[in-house]
């Protein structure tokens, strides 16, 4: 479970509608069927008619991406990985290699190691994986777009809401404590709309966007792992070269190491 994204959107809930209280505003007034209905459903149509069904159909697993932690391999560890493997190559060849690529769960990973042992140039592995990673960020863009796209429309859909709200109050003048009533349930409208906008749907979307960049940062460490064991650099080369990927913290650590561990069978 991605603790970060509940704790944050506890934290949304806490500061607005505690904050309603506070300013004397009453939570029952949240109680606004057609606001609801403008502003969900209306969100709803308009990404439906803004993305293809086939990018639709991935929303269910957008949130179990929001809301789950993915179990990456640590940058160290597969840096370390990689060390080893230079080193096994450098004494017994690259096809001594072919056992060490069957243990490996990425299939990022297993299929550049596997294209290296099969003796393709260093051009065709970069290309071939280079091709991977950004098909893999444009799938992870489109998605997180169609909750930007969310944030941008509630907040409209929101002064859309208040203004049919205020067409209906304004009908009839005569009774003013109704009309002070009708009033303020119109501004329901644009707080939900702000609400979900800038509390949820946007901070999903950045959030889809930051674990894509974790990713992609880690595939490219993969692929110039792959390619400097392919190219028989030494283990201690290889783990100076890729700790340009790391932390200060995490380049101290791996370069003080003697370097031992890895990836093997890992979730």
């Amino acid at each position: 479970m991605d603790l970060s994204t509940i704790i944050g959107i506890v934290l949304g809930f806490i500061a607005v509608f505690v904050g309603m209280v506070l300013k004397g505003a009453s939570l029952a007034s949240l109680v606004n069927p057609a606001a609801f209905l403008i502003i969900i459903l209306g969100t709803i149509a308009s990404v439906t008619i803004a993305f293809p069904m086939k990018e639709l159909k991935r929303v269910p697993k957008l949130f179990k991406i929001l809301f789950t932690e993915k179990k990456l391999a640590s940058d160290i560890e597969i840096i370390k990985l990689f060390s080893q493997w230079a080193d096994l190559a450098r004494r017994e060849g690259l096809l001594a290699l072919e056992s060490k690529a069957a243990e490996v769960e990425d299939p990022f990973l297993k299929n550049g190691l596997t294209l290296a042992i099969d003796g393709q140039n260093a051009d065709y592995i970069r290309d071939v994986l280079t091709e991977e990673v950004e098909a893999l960020e444009e799938r992870h863009a489109s998605g997180a777009q169609i909750f930007s796209q969310a944030g941008t429309y509630a907040p409209t859909l929101g002064v859309l809401g208040a203004v049919v709200g205020l067409i209906a109050a304004l009908k009839d003048m005569s009774d003013i404590d109704a009309l002070g009533h009708a009033i303020s349930a119109a501004f329901i409208a644009t707080l939900l709309g702000i609400f979900t906008g800038y509390v949820l749907w946007n901070p999903f979307a950045n959030k889809l966007k930051r674990k894509s960049a974790e990713e992609v940062k880690q595939k490219h460490l993969m692929i110039e792992g792959i390619l400097s064991v392919l190219e028989g650099e030494a283990p201690r080369v290889i783990e100076q070269k890729l700790a340009s990927y790391l932390t200060m913290e995490e380049r101290r650590q791996i370069l003080n190491e003697s370097g031992a561990g890895g990836l093997g069978k890992e979730s």
